[in-house]
């Protein structure tokens, strides 16, 4: 004997009324899964080009940086000449791949570090360096990568204004 009609439309009510474990817990793996599919794109996006690598050396006391980006094809070698070396612990390779880095001597009052290889801007010894993808900048006039530069800054051919940090950085 079939069930009476009414108790047959409760049953369908509380069936069609139940929670749809399955289908949520697929959408919220599909999500996930997108989630970290965009976060580590952007990040390899974000990394792809990699950082500057500055070696801070001396030369018969006379302070000097290497900067290279490999990846880029940047190479420069700037001499400080006139001014004297005070770190001990020279060479010394630096990787511009994290903010707040420190380095041997002067002092970085600048950088971008959101795209690799970002911006980075130091005051070394009264001058003013800055790491650019598209240039050198040294004491602000432009330097192309492609000349593969190697240049000689002297402590007579400093800014009139010392190099300062961008208002609002810290």
């Amino acid at each position: 004997m079939p069930p009476p009609p009414l108790f047959a439309a409760r049953y369908a009510c509380v069936v069609k009324s139940s929670f749809p474990t399955q289908s949520f817990l697929i959408a919220g793996a599909i999500i996930l899964a997108l989630y970290f599919a965009v976060f580590y794109g952007i990040e390899g996006c974000r990394h792809a080009k990699g950082p500057w690598r500055v070696t801070f050396a001396a030369s018969n006391e006379i302070p000097r940086i290497d900067v290279a980006q490999e990846r880029l094809k940047f190479f420069a070698t700037l001499v400080f000449v006139g001014e004297a070396n005070t770190a001990t612990n020279l060479p010394q390779a630096v990787i511009f791949d994290q903010p707040k880095r420190s380095i041997p001597f002067g002092r970085v009052i600048y950088e971008d570090l959101t795209q690799l290889p970002g911006v980075v801007t130091f005051d070394l010894f009264g001058h003013e360096i800055e790491l650019l993808p598209r240039a050198l900048i040294v004491n602000k006039r432009e330097v192309p990568w492609n000349s593969r530069p190697s240049i000689e800054l002297f402590a007579t051919n400093k800014p009139a204004t010392p190099p300062q940090p961008a208002p609002g950085w810290k």
